[in-house]
This record gives structure tokens, C-alpha cells and sequence, in this order.
């Protein structure tokens, strides 16, 4: 299959005028096979990856329940995100454990219409209590490696971060262990800069949701934003549903760990993709007004903002839409450890990808090569 007369972001991180090619579901140098589709000057971009959110259209990951995450796949494709790795909240085990499950039968059946699971975010419970931000405190822990590997052994392996505050008592011994394993990332904590560090050097290769449910960056207690920054190995999420962060900060963000090294992720939650009112999230009530998920106390609950809709929020920010599409395509993929079959317009990936407008809207939606947007 020929796509022609196309603007593509190639794997340099550059857009290129010229033909794409997709042969049997993958990006291929040429084909000669097939239909050929004139794109009449649209972008076409990698499909999106979102590595942190919980949830949409009514349904929470969390809940365990196989219908709605097949809802949730769905929705994802639907918006351009093509692969995903949803994240549990800070419950009891056997909760984490049934979400875990509906993974596991997602990804083996491969549903058609629906987004491909590529990992599980374990967001929590090894948190600081100062810093749970909506997590649930009824449920938080000390790092435990022992409860980490019983889960991974249910997700069969499917657990692609871990996240941990690394000020805890254990955590470094925790990222020890597990960075062997997965990737570990720096989450709702109130490290110091020293203890940041210390997390890094033994093997956190990672920050979740920057900026927020941690320090601030000062100019004599820099915290985990300046440990991070100044650690070429480790990435950083950035939730630009033009709530949680000021553009200022984003822009900042890309300034201080440049374009290869921030990731753009949603945090959604259930509300994503319904109209405002009540919701859960993690057992807890979320009231939605607008784009702004809060509890009853005010505290931010996740976003109800999808991957698309946040990367083109950055863009409007005056990222350069060369550096939103890679925090939102290739990042994430490597986080994962999927960038050697998605993330990219490359020969030999998935031919995953998204048609888009001068506006950068989504005209259509490729999955495998084949187009699921419009239907």
C-alpha cells in the first residue's frame, strides 16, 4: 500500500515530503502492492503512546472489569493513541490483581478496533502520605519488592514501570531490585535533592507527572526536578492538559531535559471523553467541571484530557511540533521498552500512524495498516 503526497515525521524528527509505504501491516523502504491513497499534503504522524492514564468513557483500568478496558482501547484508537500502558491506583492487592488480569486477556485477544496494550504503569502504593495527591491513603505502602514481583507474576510479566517515592524506607533496595526488571520511576514523594539523586544512581530511570505530588524546584533545595534534570538517563513525564502545568512550565521542562527526554502523558481518568459531572477514581469521588478533575478537597484528580488533546495543547504552548509529537510517539515507547516495533516511521515497525490536518486534527487513524479512523 502507497500513501502519496504525504508530510511525514520521519525517525530523524522532521517532517519530509514524499510517499509512505506499508506492506502486510509494517512500514516498508517501498511497495508496488496494493492501494495507493493520495493524503493531498496532510502530516502524517507515529501513532501516539500513552504510558500514564487511568482511565475513559465512564471506565477506570482499576476497576478490573474487562468490558471497560476494552471500552478504554477503544476510545484510545479512536484519538490517535495506537498503544498504551494504563495505570493501577494505590488499592489492595487483590484489586491491582484483577485490573492486572484484564490486561492479560486484552492483550492476548487482541481485539480488533481497539488500541494495543504494550505494558502496565504500577502507579502506587509506595508513596509518601504528604504527597498521595488522589491516591488512596487508606492503602499506601512501604516499598516492597516481594509485593511487586507477586503482581508482576499476575500481569505475566506485563508491568513496564514501577513507581516508588525514594525517600521511603526499603526504596532504594526496592529500584534496586526492580530496575533490573522494569522501569522505575520517581512519583508522589517529597525527596530532596540528595535523596533524588540517590534513587537515580541506583537505577530510577524515570519521573512521574513532573512538578507535581513533589517539591518544587528552589534555587538551594532543587528537589527530584533539578536530580532529574541534570541526569542525562532519566526521563520525565509532562501532563499538558493545560491544567496541570503552566505553559511556562512546560516550555521550561523541554529547556531543561530537552526534547529526547520529556513525555507527554494524559493521567485521564474515567471522565475523559464524557461530560461534566461525578466520577471515581481509585474509590474515590472526582467531580469534572470543564477540563478540571478534583476531589471534594480541591486536590487535581488525573485529567480529563486525552494523549492527542495534550500534545496538541503543547504544541499551542509554542512547543515545536516536532518536539510534542516525539515526547508523545518515541519516548514513551522507549520507557516501555516497545521502540523496536512502535513509536516511529521506520522500516520493519508496526504500521501504526496518524493522518492529521494543517491544525493538526486527526483526519484518519492506522492501525497495523489498517485504517480504523473514519470507519
Amino acid at each position: 500500500m502507497l500513501f502519496k503526497n504525504a508530510i511525514i515525521y520521519r525517525d530523524d524528527f522532521t517532517f519530509h515530503k514524499g510517499d509512505l509505504a506499508v506492506d502486510n501491516g509494517i512500514f516498508t523502504d517501498s511497495s508496488t502492492a496494493g492501494e495507493t491513497v493520495d493524503l493531498q499534503g496532510k502530516y502524517v504522524i507515529p501513532g501516539l503512546i500513552d504510558i500514564h492514564f487511568h482511565g475513559n468513557s465512564g471506565a477506570d483500568f482499576s476497576d478490573g472489569n474487562y468490558e471497560g478496558l476494552l471500552r478504554i482501547a477503544r476510545y484510545q484508537l479512536q484519538n490517535g493513541i495506537t498503544s498504551f500502558s494504563p495505570a493501577s491506583m494505590t488499592l489492595p492487592e487483590e484489586n491491582i490483581r484483577a485490573a492486572f488480569d484484564t490486561a492479560i486477556r486484552l492483550r492476548k485477544e487482541k481485539p480488533d478496533q481497539a488500541s494495543v496494550i504494550r505494558g502496565i504503569t504500577m502507579e502506587g502504593p509506595f508513596f509518601n502520605a504528604e504527597k498521595k495527591g488522589a491516591q488512596n491513603a487508606d492503602y499506601l505502602k512501604l516499598p516492597d519488592f516481594d509485593f511487586f514481583s507477586r503482581l508482576n507474576k499476575t500481569a505475566e510479566g506485563l508491568i513496564k514501570i514501577a513507581c516508588v517515592a525514594p525517600e521511603l524506607p526499603g526504596a532504594l533496595d526496592f529500584i534496586e531490585k526492580t530496575s533490573r526488571i522494569c522501569t522505575v520511576s520517581v512519583a508522589h514523594t517529597t525527596a530532596t535533592y540528595a535523596q533524588a539523586k540517590a534513587g537515580f544512581d541506583t537505577g530510577a530511570r524515570h519521573v512521574t507527572h513532573l512538578f507535581n505530588a513533589m517539591p518544587p524546584l528552589a534555587h538551594r533545595e532543587p528537589g527530584v526536578v533539578g536530580a532529574a534534570a541534570e541526569n542525562p538517563s532519566v526521563t520525565a513525564e509532562l501532563i499538558t492538559d493545560g491544567i496541570h502545568l503552566h505553559p511556562s512550565a512546560v516550555r521550561i521542562s523541554f529547556m531543561l531535559f530537552s526534547a529526547g527526554r520529556i513525555v507527554l502523558v494524559s493521567d485521564s481518568m474515567m471522565a475523559c471523553g464524557m461530560s461534566n459531572g461525578s466520577y471515581m477514581l481509585g474509590g474515590q469521588k472526582v467531580t469534572v467541571d470543564g477540563r478540571r478533575a478534583t476531589l471534594a478537597d480541591g486536590t487535581i484528580a488525573g485529567s480529563a484530557t486525552n494523549l492527542f488533546d495534550c500534545m496538541r495543547t503543547a504544541i499551542s504552548f509554542d512547543i515545536k511540533p516536532e518536539d510534542a509529537i516525539r515526547a508523545a510517539t518515541l519516548n514513551p515507547a522507549r520507557v516501555i521498552g516497545a521502540d523496536k516495533e512502535v513509536g516511529s516511521i521506520t522500516s520493519g515497525k508496526v504500521a501504526d500512524f496518524v493522518v492529521c490536518n494543517k491544525d493538526w486534527s486527526i483526519d484518519a487513524v492506522y492501525s497495523g495498516g489498517k485504517r480504523v479512523v473514519p470507519q
